[in-house]
């Protein structure tokens, strides 16, 4: 059985982004899950200099370790001010100093929403870019907009063009895994 990584890329603990990345995850069947809390890899803001004075923070090894386990990553990324949360950017810049290749070469699905129209659509592009330089394997990416109008605790994602939309990213990436 395969084993998916789950990352929900905000430290808020009502995060739509994480419960974007746990429905969508929950869509693969015959397939193990991890979620990860961000909340859970909290370090201080990443430096140079503090990383010359204490090293890499032990959290950062454990965020690591956690994808070296996984044979798959689903992440949806939260949209800060256009960019990563701070949460997400500082464990990833802590983490990329372990190795180069931080994401192992993982298969890795992106999604993004958010609130308004565009759905975290800026955090994916960038994403997108800057991943596969430390050795993400992208395999799709999919941005689901009006969160709060198109997704339901109950149901999942209401609006059957953008369902289907997402079906077909998860079956990219499921495709992938085997």
């Amino acid at each position: 059985m395969r084993s998916i990584l789950v990352i929900g890329g905000s430290s808020n603990r009502n995060s739509i982004n994480k419960k974007f990345a746990v429905y969508a995850a929950s869509q693969l069947a015959e397939t193990s899950k991890v979620i990860l809390d961000l909340n859970d890899f909290e370090m201080p803001i990443f430096s140079v200099d503090r990383e010359k004075e204490s090293g890499i923070p032990e959290a950062a090894y454990r965020f690591k370790q956690k994808i070296i386990e996984a044979d798959g990553i689903i992440i949806s990324l939260a949209e800060h001010n256009g960019s990563y949360s701070a949460a997400f950017k500082n464990i990833y810049d802590w983490v990329s100093r372990i190795e180069g290749k931080m994401w192992e070469d993982k298969l890795v699905l992106l999604l993004a929403t958010s609130p308004g129209a565009r759905g975290g659509r800026f955090v994916l592009e960038a994403a997108k870019i800057r991943l596969p330089f430390q050795g993400a394997q992208v395999l799709g990416s999919f941005s689901l907009p009006y969160f709060n109008e198109n997704f339901s605790e109950q149901h999942g994602i209401t609006d059957l063009d953008l369902k289907v939309g997402l079906h077909e990213q998860l079956e990219l990436f499921k495709a992938g895994l085997i």
